[in-house]
């Protein structure tokens, strides 16, 4: 199997087959969705004025919380944000945008 290898990646396009790569576990993307979905409701909640801006505090924990479980519980491999956290987190967008859009199956 040819794997790609972790580097430094040039642009977002040729991080995000690398980060799709290390998302193969279907209960993994699923936890991204539900971290992802719950972050962009606790926003717009923030937003709406429905909640103080101290929950601004718990986007990261929610949104990565969930993930960084199913890397750690199911993929069993470090999360990408730790060596690439701006492609990491357009790659937790783009991803779920592509699951939404059922370019990928979750």
């Amino acid at each position: 199997m040819n794997t790609i290898k972790q580097s430094d990646f040039q642009s977002f396009a040729e991080f995000y087959p690398y980060y799709l790569q290390e998302h193969g576990n279907p209960t993994c993307r699923r936890l991204h969705v539900v971290g992802t979905t719950l972050l962009l409701l606790l926003l717009g909640a923030i937003i709406a004025g429905a909640l103080s801006a101290w929950w601004l505090f718990a986007l990261p924990v929610v949104g990565y919380g969930f993930a960084w479980v199913g890397h750690y519980f199911f993929e069993k491999n470090r999360p990408a944000t730790f060596q690439h956290p701006w492609y990491s987190l357009m790659g937790d967008f783009v991803m779920y945008k592509d699951i939404l859009t059922r370019r990928i199956d979750w």
